[in-house]
């Protein structure tokens, strides 16, 4: 439980999983509000929730203790703007916009702003996220406690150093994107050798979900848990030869590596602006 009122402006999916998760921790929904643009959003939340949604960022943002910065980056500007006159040292502002810096909100509300910016994932939709959060300047070690304690609801997290985000964006938060295409390209292959394409998506998926619980439930290193399903002169051992002759490894490490030098760049863009 988060036990202080808390306000989500903004009430995209991420937002929405995180409403879900801390009701389901045991957070009551009468502490809970969000803000949205359209009036069947608004109906949409009230009733799977119970929480109370408005219009008002600024009325939101100044009834809460927890402030949760849940719109897309290219509309942070505004949403900034508008509510910097009810942010005060006494609330706790937690952004989920990516490439984001701290350093630009805590800008943008003056002195004392108490800010955490954290970087989950899509997969936080059905409770199986991966997030790092990082404090700024004034954010407390019970500010970090509270932001992991929110994040958990809807997965795992880790408290990092902000110069880690970057990295975090490009191998987590865009990592689901990188899985969904090797799904894909394992069920088309499965069409490939004869399986009908539901059969091949449906076993790609379980593999690769089975996969990941084996490894993070075991401890073991993913090198020890490749070779005990691999066999001498047997088929996985002919499936990873072809996989290192294209370069699969090396793929993956350049999409980490672009996706995070493509953070960096949004964030020092963000920085630049007045």
């Amino acid at each position: 439980m988060i036990g202080q009122r808390i306000t989500f402006l903004g009430a995209g999916n991420m937002a929405n999983a995180l409403i879900r998760g801390i009701i389901r921790s045991g957070e009551q929904a009468s502490n809970i509000t969000a803000t949205v643009k359209r009036d069947e959003r608004k109906g949409e939340l009230e009733k799977t929730h119970g929480i109370r949604v408005g219009f008002d960022n600024v009325a939101a943002a100044r009834d809460a203790e927890v402030v949760v910065l849940s719109v897309k980056p290219q509309a942070m500007d505004k949403l900034l703007a508008q509510i910097a006159p009810v942010i005060d040292a006494k609330k706790l502002v937690i952004s989920v916009a990516a490439g984001v810096p701290i350093a630009a909100i805590e800008r943008r509300f003056g002195t004392g702003a108490r800010v955490v910016r954290a970087m989950p994932n899509t997969p936080a939709l059905v409770g199986l996220g991966a997030t790092a959060v990082s404090g700024g300047e004034h954010a407390t070690p019970q500010d970090l406690e509270l932001a992991k304690k929110l994040f958990d609801a809807v997965g795992s997290t880790w408290v990092l150093d902000e110069v880690l985000l970057d990295a975090v964006t490009g191998l987590s938060g865009s990592g689901p994107a990188y899985i969904f295409l090797i799904i894909e390209a394992l069920s088309d292959a499965g069409v490939k050798v004869g399986l009908s394409r539901h059969v091949a998506l449906k076993l790609a998926a379980q593999t690769v979900y089975g996969s990941a619980r084996l490894l993070l439930e075991t401890g073991e290193h993913p090198g020890t848990l490749k070779d005990q399903v691999t066999s001498p002169g047997g088929t996985a051992i002919a499936g990873l030869h072809t996989l290192e002759a294209g370069g699969l490894r090396t793929t993956l490490i350049d999409a980490v590596e672009s996706a995070t030098r493509r953070a960096r760049e949004l964030g020092d863009a963000f920085l630049e602006k007045p």
